[in-house]
């Protein structure tokens, strides 16, 4: 019901706003005729005040909505500016009724944009899904909060990932600090080995230089 409601008040004063634009210019047509205007004047400014009144409406609503979580934030804000789309449109039909004999650019964009044709896709349920249209606050409450559990566990199940990877870092940083290790060892000893070496060698060459010289 709330979104038949907003769909219902939208679709309202988009016709609202055409209709003004509509009798805006005929109103300024019977001017220029020398006419009587004073009936539509007062059709205008009653359709003014419905158009602002319904404008308000959706207002409300829609910050209910986003407030309980009907919507999220996102198609939120797609419908807010689709409502201070209309509200710019009902200032500048303001503008128009009170300049009264002209006929400004706005009132030909309202009578092209204005209202919600057949075959139309309404903009206010361009971005409402299959899955959520239709259901109603608890549907899609415990369906937000299906989704905040799958979310959850896939966190979770991102979370073990990460520490196992930190763990399997850790171990391999262990391991590399015992290779070092060895290798420092095996440095030293095959140090110590080459002193030894090159000692054995200088007392091999001492004593074969003593044997020739006594021979």
């Amino acid at each position: 019901l709330p979104l038949v409601r907003r769909l219902s008040l939208y679709d309202a004063a988009c016709q609202i706003a055409q209709e003004i634009a509509e009798k805006i210019q005929e109103r300024n047509r019977y001017q220029r005729n020398g006419e009587s205007s004073a009936k539509l004047n007062v059709i205008i400014r009653s359709s003014l005040q419905n158009l602002s009144e319904k404008i308000s409406q959706l207002k409300e609503l829609l910050l209910r909505a986003v407030s309980t979580h009907q919507i999220t934030q996102l198609e939120g804000d797609r419908r807010q500016n689709l409502v201070d789309d209309l509200l710019t449109r009902q200032k500048q039909l303001q503008a128009s009724y009170k300049n009264e004999g002209t006929e400004p650019d706005v009132i030909r964009s309202s009578l092209m944009t204005g209202g919600v044709k057949r075959g139309v896709t309404n903009p206010w349920l361009l971005e409402e899904s299959e899955e959520t249209r239709g259901l109603g606050f608890d549907d899609l409450r415990q369906q937000q909060r299906r989704i905040i559990e799958e979310q959850d566990a896939g966190l979770d199940a991102l979370s073990s990932i990460i520490s196992r990877q930190k763990q399997m870092g850790q171990e391999i940083g262990n391991e590399l600090d015992e290779q070092n290790e060895i290798i420092d060892d095996l440095t030293n000893l095959v140090e110590n080995t080459d002193d030894k070496l090159r000692n054995q060698t200088r007392h091999v060459k001492m004593v074969d230089k003593k044997s020739t010289s006594c021979g």
